[in-house]
């Protein structure tokens, strides 16, 4: 076996052997297995907690007596219903396995092994992943007040540089970029540099009651740089993180490359139809996101009341911070009592942890318990 071992470390490819492999959040099932607890509260991968709507549910249950077909691989009722929505054309969708699977594509299509990618601190651990998959250098450039600094990105662009990921708003910070900033980055980067605009959390930001000041607006933006990718998730505020559907929207000659890497059939049936459906119901799409403002709220007074320092957040997280207490320890004294947040050591925030939003008596629940776990620091 030891040669074998060694055999195995010797074949593998060199950029695979340097990674370390993405963390999702803890299951749910895993600390029941762990600690013999029955009631568990997952707040810590920036889930829906109320799920999808009921015609959503009602298309999937339709669609059960199909699971021994093949879905269409290319996705035509779904291309469909996202150009409806964001009045593009149905050449400029990619369709993914989560948004996830756009961002690999986009450095699969466009980067060759040594050629570099910017990134910001604190941003999506995946944009790394993906670069050094195929060998690529990531550049990062320092945050600005936690967020990405739009100017010193542009300014860290190289000759070899092939892609910039822009989270928008960005995880785990919840900050973001507004359109006069993102037209200034855009005007400045060569149009050989493909620029990413993840949105997994914009719907958050564009439907609330009263839209944010500033959002960009995305798809206007596609239109006059077409070295533009912008990629949003069904599995966030659509409440179908199960299913894993995401897409990309781009000019029809980038999503022709981004094609080309798409494996067939990434997207399964059931996902596909949910999608669509949940696309229609814009009453609970709007319905989630003021449910979800309530929240925030409520966890925004709860650090407050504790006097904990916390990231200004509109999506469904928060970051907050423990100063000189050591983070890991109220991680896992949380764990105990059966609550999941996510220690953010790895996002260079090492005396920070980040809550998803959760139903009003998850955030309660929360809220309680981490106040005991402070209780018992403060008199140690």
């Amino acid at each position: 076996m030891k040669s074998f071992e060694k055999t195995v470390n010797i074949i593998t490819a060199k950029s695979v052997a340097q990674l370390h492999p993405y963390t999702p959040g803890k299951p749910e099932k895993e600390l029941k297995r762990e600690l013999g607890i029955d009631e568990v509260y997952k707040l810590a991968s920036n889930e829906n907690p109320h799920g999808p709507s009921t015609q959503v549910k009602d298309a999937i249950t339709r669609a059960l007596d199909q699971l021994h077909r093949y879905p269409d691989g290319a996705g035509f009722d779904l291309r469909q219903a996202i150009s409806q929505r964001f009045f593009v054309q149905s050449e400029q969708i990619t369709l993914g396995n989560g948004s996830s699977d756009i961002l690999e594509f986009v450095v699969r299509a466009f980067v060759n092994p040594g050629e570099s990618v910017v990134v910001s601190q604190h941003a999506f651990a995946i944009y790394e992943l993906a670069t050094q998959q195929i060998g690529g250098e990531i550049i990062k450039v320092p945050a600005l007040n936690f967020g990405h600094d739009l100017l010193r990105m542009a300014q860290a662009v190289q000759q070899n540089t092939k892609v910039v990921f822009i989270a928008n708003p960005n995880n785990p910070t919840s900050t973001w970029c507004n359109e006069t900033e993102l037209r200034q980055f855009l005007s400045s980067v060569p149009e050989h540099v493909i620029v990413v605009l993840d949105e997994a959390y914009g719907e958050y930001m564009e439907h609330l009651d009263q839209a944010v000041g500033g959002w960009p607006n995305s798809v206007q933006l596609l239109e006059e740089f077409p070295n533009l990718v912008v990629t949003r998730t069904f599995s966030k505020v659509y409440g179908l993180a199960a299913l894993r559907v995401g897409f990309g929207l781009s000019h029809p000659l980038v999503a022709d490359r981004l094609n080309r890497v798409r494996p067939p059939f990434n997207v399964n049936l059931l996902g596909q139809v949910a999608a669509v459906a949940a696309l229609r119901d814009l009453s609970h799409l709007e319905s989630l996101v003021a449910t979800n403002h309530q929240g925030l709220a409520q966890l925004a007074e709860g650090f407050k009341q504790l006097d904990i320092a916390f990231l200004p957040s509109k999506v469904n997280f928060i970051t907050f911070f423990v100063g000189e207490r050591d983070a890991r320890s109220i991680y896992h004294s949380l764990l105990q009592r059966g609550v999941i947040v996510r220690p953010l050591a790895n996002y260079d925030l090492p005396n920070a942890l980040r809550v998803s939003v959760g139903t009003e008596r998850e955030n309660q629940i929360f809220i309680d318990g981490f106040r005991e776990v402070m209780d018992v620091l403060s008199d140690q």
